[in-house]
């Protein structure tokens, strides 16, 4: 019968989106609602190029399309082929105007907001105590830190006393003195979601004097609470990895800081042990010892160049020695007087190399080679010679 009926081909339906999401495949699933009813609707992921905007909840839209039975749910949906803005719905204006609202009294400020704990010993979450998201917290953050403490105050979050119960689980937690505090829920419409749209909530986590972080819905939703907040997460998930330490990462950075620590000490106390190797042949070098037996090898090399130079000295004088005694030999009286020569002198050892020396009557000495002889001048008698 929708397959037959031409009027269910194509039609627009207007009305506000509610429960978007936008899957991994490309497809965009949401419902379409107005105060008299809803329905589903779905945008296969070869449709989207035509779609200039991106879908947010309370969105005001109209929708063109076809409509058709989903055979496994056996239920009739709206397969989108377009969609056109019409306006923003009921909800998102209530959400867009006290968002300006709140915006211009300062409370989104990044002055106010206050950096979370470097290692926290508590956390505080606010959430409903069944449902994924305290699982999930419970699950992420044990499993970074098993020595966390997680205190849960298990708030209302969804429906007329949602924000008042929210706003008691801030106070209580922030007396309990706990190191960060982590307030969400999980993924849900603008409708679910419109206590953390509140200005009660609003005001309540901009009073606390504890680090929160906002862990609302999925990574497309966004809440007043997320603006407040002095953290966002994408997810309750994401929250518990921010609020926590990882445990194993941190002591693999110990364990690496270690390791680094060693081989820097090694490296230093090595140089270190260069160093005093330097030094300590430097010591060696100008000890008293050490330099005392330079100063000795010192004087043994003064001592045999001056013996060698003493040598050779001695050597060359008794050369010249010779050479002068050979030469003395050629006038050598002793050798004149055993060629048959002879010396004659007076008593008073003046030598008479003339007759005007002597006088008869005085006493000389013949110097011949193997003695003196003894004798008186008898007479003097001149003779000329060639000379």
């Amino acid at each position: 019968m929708f397959s037959q009926d031409y009027l269910l081909h194509s039609l627009s339906v207007r009305g506000e989106v509610s429960n978007c999401k936008y899957h991994s495949s490309g497809h965009i699933y949401f419902t379409l609602k107005d105060k008299l009813g809803v329905i589903s609707c779905i945008m296969f992921a070869g449709n989207r190029r035509g779609l200039s905007f991106s879908l947010t909840e309370g969105m005001q839209v109209v929708v063109t399309g076809r409509v058709d039975v989903y055979e496994r749910d056996g239920r009739y949906q709206l397969y989108a082929s377009s969609i056109e803005r019409d306006g923003m719905g009921e909800l998102y204006e209530r959400f867009i105007k006290l968002k300006e609202e709140l915006e211009d009294r300062g409370l989104f400020a990044p002055e106010y907001k206050s950096p979370l704990p470097a290692s926290p010993k508590t956390v505080g979450v606010v959430t409903a105590s069944t449902g994924a998201a305290i699982r999930d917290i419970i699950s992420v953050a044990k499993g970074r830190d098993p020595y966390v403490q997680i205190i849960l105050y298990p708030a209302t979050v969804q429906g007329e006393s949602a924000p008042e119960s929210i706003c008691k689980g801030i106070k209580l937690l922030e007396k309990k003195q706990v190191d960060v505090m982590i307030v969400g829920r999980g993924g849900g419409s603008l409708e679910d979601l419109m206590a953390f749209n509140d200005e009660r909530v609003a005001q309540a986590i901009f009073d606390c004097s504890i680090p929160i972080i906002s862990a609302v819905g999925h990574e497309t939703d966004t809440t007043i609470a997320d603006y407040v907040a002095d953290v966002r997460a994408e997810t309750p998930t994401a929250a518990a990895a921010l609020a926590t330490v990882d445990r194993d990462k941190e002591d693999r950075q110990l364990y690496e800081y270690g390791q680094r620590l060693n081989r820097l000490m090694e490296k230093r106390i090595e140089s270190c042990k260069e160093r005093l190797r330097h030094k300590q042949v430097l010591l060696t070098a100008k000890s008293p010892k050490n330099r005392i037996l330079s100063y000795r090898h010192r004087s043994m090399l003064i001592e045999e160049r001056l013996q060698a130079g003493m040598d050779k000295a001695v050597k060359a004088r008794k050369e010249r020695l010779a050479l002068l005694a050979s030469g003395l030999d050629g006038v050598s009286p002793l050798l004149k007087l055993s060629q048959g020569y002879s010396y004659t002198d007076t008593e008073d050892g003046a030598c008479v190399n003339s007759i005007k020396k002597v006088k008869p009557g005085d006493k000389v000495g013949i110097h011949v080679k193997d003695g003196i002889i003894k004798a008186e001048v008898k007479a003097t008698e001149a003779v000329k010679r060639d000379i």
